[in-house]
């Protein structure tokens, strides 16, 4: 039998930057000679069809061209709305950060469409709806959204900002200016001899916005903190996301050999602190919803650095590369959309396919090419290679089909634990959805994304999801204040962990599990782990083992062990689920799953249970959760300083 015991009171440091190794993956293994003498000089690099290859955009498959064709017409003589400053200011007043997105998504799906299908037709038939767009964006202040103007300055807190409206002299790159100056670079070199026949001062204006905007600061600053880590290493998706679109600017427009060696350079830098901030297990602690724009976005990167070296600057026979790529299908449960969704992600999650399989053909991981293959074959062509940035759209085009020769398989693994992450999951059988699957974990209460969850857990029954993790909700400016735990996604009182003498778990590096143990056998699988730490001083809790068990071919199981220093308030147990449910007896709770009931065993000596009802609001939550979720209640009846619950989960077959 196996075993693991981790101490997180020092694996966890990882999150700070400081205990992980600087391993600089790139910079240390490709010095700058190697960088200016392997990167291309012009845009050689680019393997997609030129705008006037017309041979190759007609061999697209037709139901692309005609749908990408039909999502440029939606657009032929749009109206290209102002960003207002009252929708920036609207952020500020009311925390409210989607006004003046929203308009800027529109604006961006536009100039994506528009550009997508004049390559597509190429008949210049959208050009001047295109050079309306392009300009829309010249004249626009900054590309930025109103969220991210804590990067001009904030008081106290990120959502305290200090400067309300975009600032021209003050430039800051955040996603939403990267993703937009990647799309508009891309713009620029297919079309920059195209609009020089109308105009040349449309190429011309559009790049002296890029340099503005993004490449001379890119160049001259150093205090983006997600080129610093706020001076600590402490970074997170937006690292390796901001570098791929800073990457990509560089790339197609840098002629100055010296600031083209600089700008590639200091990204290489950018996603070392990236890389040194993971832990060898490649777990994302900002949950698998963010890691297409984490460890995803990081493949994209090296994918781009890779292909403009001309193969020369490779690092995915990394042992920790290939385990950040891997994560992705370590929590994959089932259905093609559930995810072990800790941290900030939905409940169901969808993921480019040809991603997957790309990452997988990268680190020669045949398990993640299966589930690439897996991903795309529910999905439709048109879906697969359409949608999202140009760039994105491109690859999913012009990649090779090779996927289409790989046998498609769901990863469903039968065990695997993440030490460093401290995630455990387990399944009835590998490669079988049917039956309990169960995930959880230890972890801290400082985490990114973090929801006060040390200890919860997911359970499904026959890839169906039984007591679940919320997820997330729509983003406001109090999901990233000193008011995030006021939501209630964010609340331990509302993920699957005790609410302890009248207390829920507190927030911060300080609140973590401890004595994580990990234990497969030949019959099962055990995880246990000791979350009395992650409640505060107040709650008087010595010790409190919540531990896991699967009992294969029989009952999912889920024990407490405790011991108190005083009984002050009220001590119940916590469960999460979207099913209905019955009471046929004291002890007994009935979930009515679709094809399934399962049977919730507890000793009614020492427990009483309640059903709660809660209705859903928000569209991001009810997308995934429905319209109500249930929170069933096990309040703890006895006094005692010291004691034991157990909660056993059967299957009824119907």
């Amino acid at each position: 039998m196996m075993r693991y015991t981790i101490v997180f009171l020092l694996v966890f440091a990882w999150e700070t930057g400081f205990c992980q190794a600087k391993r600089n993956l790139l910079t240390g293994s490709f010095s700058r000679k190697q960088v200016s003498t392997s990167v291309v000089k012009g845009a050689e690099w680019v393997d997609f069809p030129a705008y006037g290859d017309r041979q190759g955009w007609a061999s697209l498959p037709d139901a692309v061209k005609t749908q990408a064709i039909r999502e440029g017409e939606k657009y032929l003589g749009y109206g290209w709305p102002l960003t207002k400053a009252s929708l920036y200011l609207t952020y500020s007043r009311t925390g409210n950060r989607e006004a003046a997105d929203t308009v800027n998504r529109a604006k961006l799906d536009a100039l994506r469409s528009l550009a997508l299908a004049e390559l597509v037709e190429g008949k210049g038939r959208f050009l001047d709806d295109l050079i309306n767009g392009v300009f829309a964006y010249c004249e626009q202040t900054v590309w930025s959204s109103p969220a991210h103007f804590y990067m001009y300055g904030y008081e106290g807190q990120i959502a305290n900002i200090t400067t309300l409206l975009p600032d021209k002299n003050n430039p800051i790159i955040d996603l939403v200016t990267g993703d937009t100056a990647a799309d508009l670079a891309w713009i620029w070199y297919y079309f920059h001899e195209t609009f020089d026949q109308i105009s040349p001062i449309i190429a011309q204006r559009l790049e002296q916005e890029l340099r503005a905007k993004v490449l001379e600061p890119f160049y001259q600053r150093n205090d983006y903190w997600w080129i610093t880590g706020w001076g600590e290493g402490r970074v997170n998706n937006w690292t390796p996301w901001c570098s791929y679109n800073v990457l990509t600017c560089v790339l197609l427009l840098e002629t100055d050999p010296q600031k083209r060696e600089d700008g590639i350079y200091k990204t290489m830098q950018t996603v070392d602190l990236f890389i040194n901030s993971y832990p060898e297990d490649g777990g994302c602690s900002e949950g698998p919803g963010y890691w297409g724009a984490a460890g995803g976005r990081m493949f994209d990167y090296l994918s781009l650095l890779q292909k403009a070296s001309r193969g020369k600057i490779d690092i995915y026979g990394n042992e920790l590369v290939r385990n950040m790529g891997r994560y992705i299908y370590r929590v994959y449960v089932s259905q093609g959309e559930y995810y072990v969704n800790f941290a900030d992600a939905q409940a169901k999650l969808r993921h480019d396919g040809g991603r997957i399989y790309r990452i997988g053909k990268a680190i020669q991981d045949p398990v993640m090419q299966g589930f690439g293959a897996y991903v795309l074959n529910k999905t439709s062509p048109v879906e697969a290679m359409l949608g999202g940035r140009l760039e994105s759209n491109l690859v999913n085009l012009f990649s090779p089909a090779d996927w289409r020769t790989v046998s498609p398989a769901e990863p469903l693994l039968k065990e695997y634990y993440l030490p460093n992450l401290d995630v455990a999951i387990a399944r009835e059988r590998e490669g079988s959805a049917q039956g309990f699957y169960f995930a959880a974990k230890g972890g801290h209460n400082g985490e990114q994304h973090n929801h006060n969850d040390v200890g919860s857990f997911i359970l499904f029954y026959n890839g169906n999801p039984v007591l679940i993790d919320a997820g997330v909700g729509t983003y406001t400016r109090e999901t990233f204040s000193k008011d995030r735990y006021k939501i209630w996604t964010m609340q331990s009182d509302y993920h699957n962990v005790p609410h302890i003498n009248g207390f829920a778990q507190h927030e911060g590096r300080n609140f973590t599990a401890r004595h994580s143990i990990f234990s497969p056998t030949k019959t099962g699988v055990r995880f246990s782990t000791d979350i009395g730490g992650a409640y505060p001083k107040e709650a008087g809790v010595k010790s409190w083992e919540r531990a896991y068990e699967l009992e294969r071919g029989k009952k999912f199981v889920v024990s407490d062990a405790y011991q108190l220093t005083a009984r002050t308030g009220e001590t119940r147990l916590h469960f999460l689920t979207t099913l209905p449910s019955e009471q046929p007896k004291p002890g007994e709770l009935v979930l009515k799953g679709n094809g399934f009931d399962l049977l919730m065993r507890y000793d009614p000596k020492t427990l009483s249970a309640t059903v709660e009802k809660k209705e859903i609001d928000d569209p991001k939550l009810s997308r995934s959760l429905g319209n109500v979720v249930y929170r069933i209640v096990l309040e703890l009846k006895s006094t005692a300083l010291a004691g034991k619950n157990t909660l056993e989960i059967v299957a009824r077959e119907k």
